[in-house]
Parts: structure tokens; sequence; C-alpha cells
């Protein structure tokens, strides 16, 4: 089961988290609804780390961004501007060649 539209953690919001986050978090990052990230930890199947702090589940964010495919590397602007720019020559490129010449 997944969670509702836009209930899903965006790139952003994902790189803001914290060093660990709670249970319901991690199931939103994974589009998971909570009952299915709880039965999923009970069988050994959840696909991150789990640690259990008491009653509480915690999960490294780490392991959560790995489980994701983001790499824990910086992101800097000139990067993000460098590919933005490459996005819109390939556009163009792709347009020029589709024009109808005829």
């Amino acid at each position: 089961m997944t969670p509702r539209s836009g209930s899903w953690l965006s790139f952003g919001e994902a790189f803001d988290l914290p060093l660990a986050v709670d249970l319901r978090t991690a199931a939103r990052a994974l589009g998971l609804c909570p009952a299915t990230a709880y039965k999923l930890i009970h069988e050994g199947g959840f696909p991150c780390l789990v640690l259990r702090l008491g009653w509480q589940y915690r999960i490294p964010t780490a392991s959560l961004l790995r489980t994701l495919g983001i790499e824990e590397r910086p992101v800097y602007p000139a990067d993000l501007r460098a590919g933005v720019d490459l996005a819109e020559q390939r556009r163009y490129a792709t347009e020029f060649e589709t024009e109808d010449y005829a």
C-alpha cells in the first residue's frame, strides 16, 4: 500500500533530515504506509538498518538515503547549474533535429 498522493518526501526534504528518523518518516520516504513498515520490521524485511530504542524505532538517515539510491556527496550550486545548462542544450538540439524543413 502506498501513501496518499503528495505525501512522499521530496528530494529537498530528504537532504534536510536529521541523523536518524522515526519509522513513519522512513516509511513515507520509501512510499510505504506505516502499517506495512511495521510489518516488514517484524518480518525482518525492512530495507534499511533499524535501531530499536526502547519502544521506538529509529532509522539512520544515511541508511535510508542509501536505500533510496541517494549518495552522500555534497551538491554544489555550480554543478546544478551545469546540469541545467546541459539539459537545455540537449532539448535545443532535439528540437533542432526534429524541425520540419519541407
